[in-house]
């Protein structure tokens, strides 16, 4: 009994790793490829490019317009907000059909995605299209899907700043630790001709 049931736990952990994103995007006559754009113009690309796949019918040529993006949490005046951050910028992926060489549904999808506004071409060797890799696909399609977002802070170890929040309001400092797990930062303050270490949240900091 206990041989069955260690069987079963595999089984369903087989089962749930098979229906991860990162499972689904590999599929069998699919690939992955990298289209170079205008620097700003990664989402209008991938508008223009799947309005293009509805009205030129290519729905079974190309499957997936991707911007690879991360949540990020930016501190900027005081303020905290989460932002989207391309992770390739300048980049869009598209899942579409295996591209070959005198191949006339590879030929029309190549010129579907080439002939987009605001693509510029694709990333290969010479004017060949190269295509991701598998764990490629998976590390960057896991990279956007991580739930805790990234802190963007606007300043750095030794850096001067000032505290605006809290007893310490007013007072100027020296950056010594920056914790982004926990948000804080240790900032040197000079008190009564010495130096001691305070632990602050990063919205109660400003740079100088």
């Amino acid at each position: 009994m206990a041989r069955k049931g260690k069987a079963t736990a595999e089984v369903d952990e087989a089962a749930l790793d098979a229906e991860s994103p990162e499972e689904e995007a590999i599929q069998e006559g699919r690939q992955w490829y990298v289209i170079h754009t205008y620097s700003g113009y990664e989402n209008k690309v991938k508008t223009n490019l799947e309005h293009r796949i509805q009205t030129m019918d290519a729905k079974d040529l190309i499957f997936q317009v991707v911007v690879p993006t991360e949540d990020e949490i930016e501190i900027r005046d005081g303020q905290r907000r989460t932002v989207a951050r391309k992770i390739f910028p300048g980049y869009v992926l598209t899942q579409m059909i295996e591209l070959k060489e005198d191949d006339i549904e590879s030929s029309r999808a190549w010129f579907v995605v080439r002939n987009t506004p605001g693509v510029t071409g694709f990333v290969g060797s010479g004017t060949r299209p190269v295509p991701l890799e598998p764990p490629e696909v998976k590390r960057i399609l896991r990279q956007m899907r991580v739930e805790a977002p990234k802190v963007k802070v606007g300043f750095e170890l030794g850096q001067k700043v000032r505290i605006v929040d809290g007893p310490f309001m007013d007072f100027h400092g020296q950056v010594d630790d920056i914790n982004l797990e926990k948000g804080k930062v240790k900032v040197l303050v000079s008190f009564f001709g010495r130096e001691t270490p305070v632990e602050l949240d990063f919205l109660q900091v400003e740079r100088l």
